[in-house]
């Protein structure tokens, strides 16, 4: 204990010292700003394009779903009445036996997966462990929206959604997207309809990075499997 100490105790000066002379950089740009000025008194040009291209809603759908395959998520395209078939087609083909969704996804979306697979479906809450979640099969949520020309899911932890932890620390992760009121074409679109004040979890395709030689890892920071079901009308909840 006393060597660990000891070792944290020697690194601290580097990092005091590096952040002091960061701090004395920012500073020194910023010595002929009066006192007074604010960020607001000089308002940031914002002239860029909102969005690339028009597009209708099934080419905007269709984008989302390329990108999406680019990234080696699974995209799959249902309506409405067939989203519970769909979901038991998905966790059977995955194997799943215990999957864990969010408070306020609605009972029926998986009520033909559990009739099939006698599963076990786990509803999330703050006595759900990391380690708990880790034995879990898959998780399934809806999301606050989508954006098709990065072809990536938010998340805000709104109901349907749940807390951050369940779409991190299982394996697979099952994303229901409705592209009538969730799908938007760009990010500043994308933004004007999100709160920041949330927690936002964005989602290019399933988790992975890779070294300086490009060799590509899956599953570091989140789930090694995505799927992404788009479903056209509305199979609820309203904010999931």
């Amino acid at each position: 204990m006393s060597e660990a100490t000891g070792a944290g105790a020697a690194e601290r000066p580097a990092g005091g010292a590096s952040r002091a002379r960061i701090l004395g950089r920012v500073r020194r740009a910023l010595a002929d700003v009066p006192a007074y000025e604010r960020p607001r008194d000089h308002p940031v040009p914002r002239d860029y394009l909102r969005v690339h291209g028009r597009r209708t809603p099934a080419e905007s759908a269709a984008l989302l779903a390329a990108h999406l395959t680019d990234y080696r998520a699974t995209v799959h395209r249902t309506g409405a009445d067939g989203l519970p078939a769909l979901l038991r087609d998905v966790l059977a083909r995955r194997g799943a036996r215990r999957v864990v969704v969010p408070p306020g996804l609605p009972d029926g979306w998986l009520a033909p997966w559990r009739a099939e697979a006698d599963g076990e479906v786990g509803v999330d809450s703050p006595g759900l462990t990391v380690r708990a979640l880790d034995a879990v099969d898959s998780v399934v949520t809806g999301c606050a929206l989508a954006v098709a020309e990065t072809g990536t899911v938010v998340l805000d932890g709104g109901p349907g959604q749940g807390r951050r932890r369940i779409t991190l620390v299982p394996d697979h992760h099952v994303c229901v997207v409705r592209t009538a009121d969730q799908l938007v074409d760009s990010v500043p679109q994308a933004l004007e309809r999100l709160d920041p004040a949330r927690p936002l979890t964005w989602i290019s395709g399933p988790s992975a990075t890779s070294d300086i030689e490009l060799d590509r890892v899956e599953g570091v920071h989140g789930p090694r499997v995505l799927d992404v079901v788009l479903v056209a009308g509305d199979p609820g909840p309203r904010r999931g």
